[in-house]
């Protein structure tokens, strides 16, 4: 299997500093880092999901880079084990996944509710010399010799959608499972630049302050650069007119609801906690533009829809998206 350069790793912190809000200090010691021989390498698995944390990572195109999905696959991550982008397959791809657990010392990301019921038989990640793995006894395997588990995704954080409902599968979060603390990056889908960046402070050794459900607060609760600002959605929206007071009144239908707050039609928006506002979306320099149209439409609320609180621990929760929230 060809390894993922260190080298093009660092490249792709470094020409994404100001979103990651990495400083020149933090970037030389995660190129000290990736310089040391037995600097920790990535392990990424699949449990219950649709794998989109995967295609959003995928997605982290730029015009730096990377420019290509190609750039992402071979130079974006230390990935050792990836089973939708790698190209090995079979016993030859899980024999290198193997031979870096026996190591240890590997930052293991995870990505996916866990099924516990039928003794994990839902879900097999791989199998080697014809002995299958469910994806329970995986994480439950390989997470005693991590570094350190970064959770990619809602699902892998919470459970998710895959818990939700009537899914006879029993799925479970990682730490349900493993009772291990785990770094939760979530969202539906995670956002690839924080995925990246919990990478990175693994690799430099760099303290992660997590809130009550495991969120790194620098990406949920507080500016990447530690100043403070609105943890809450709604609190700096640009369609809440105490936020913007150029924004119009608060919708009461969808018929009518184009830069207007849709607190009444399900918006999630008063309780979430996560700086979308900063890592989805740009706000346009236009000033000419009218006041609910400076938005660049990179997130959920500047295509017109609501927040759906994605990030959150009772997400998808049973009730609809479109009638008043009730946490």
């Amino acid at each position: 299997m060809q390894t993922l350069t260190r080298r093009d790793f660092l490249r792709y912190c470094g020409l994404s500093a100001a979103a990651m809000a990495l400083t020149s200090s933090k970037l030389g010691l995660l190129s000290e880092a990736l310089a040391n021989p037995s600097a920790p390498s990535v392990i990424w698995l699949h449990g219950s999901s649709c794998t989109g944390d995967s295609v959003s990572f995928l997605n982290r195109i730029s015009d730096a880079f990377p420019t290509t999905v190609a750039d992402v696959l071979t130079g974006a991550v230390n990935l050792v084990f990836h089973t939708t982008l790698m190209t090995p397959a079979g016993d030859a791809a899980v024999s290198e996944l193997k031979r870096v657990y026996e190591k240890g010392n590997y930052v293991l990301v995870l990505e996916g509710g866990v099924p516990t019921a039928f003794h994990g038989g839902p879900c097999v990640v791989y199998s080697l010399n014809g002995q299958e793995t469910t994806y329970m006894q995986a994480v439950q395997e390989m997470s005693a010799r991590a570094l350190a588990i970064v959770c990619a995704g809602t699902c892998a954080s919470f459970g998710g959608i895959p818990a939700s409902g009537s899914n006879p599968t029993g799925v479970k979060s990682v730490h349900e499972l493993t009772g291990r603390q785990t770094i939760n990056i979530s969202g539906c889908p995670a956002n690839p630049d924080w995925v990246a960046w919990a990478i990175v402070q693994l690799l430099t050794g760099t303290p992660v302050n997590l809130d009550a459900d495991g969120r790194p607060t620098a990406l949920y609760s507080t500016r990447l650069s530690g100043a403070a600002a609105p943890a809450l959605i709604h609190d700096k929206c640009p369609r809440n007119n105490l936020v913007n007071p150029g924004a119009p009144a608060e919708a009461t239908s969808f018929t009518n609801c184009d830069g207007r707050c849709t607190i009444q039609l399900g918006c999630r928006g008063p309780h979430t906690k996560s700086r979308c506002d900063g890592a989805w979306n740009i706000k346009a320099t236009d000033p000419n533009n009218p006041p609910n149209q400076r938005w660049r439409n990179n997130w959920c609320i500047g295509v017109n829809g609501n927040c759906h609180g994605c990030v959150e621990k009772n997400f998808p929760g049973p009730q609809s998206f479109y009638t008043p929230y009730v946490p």
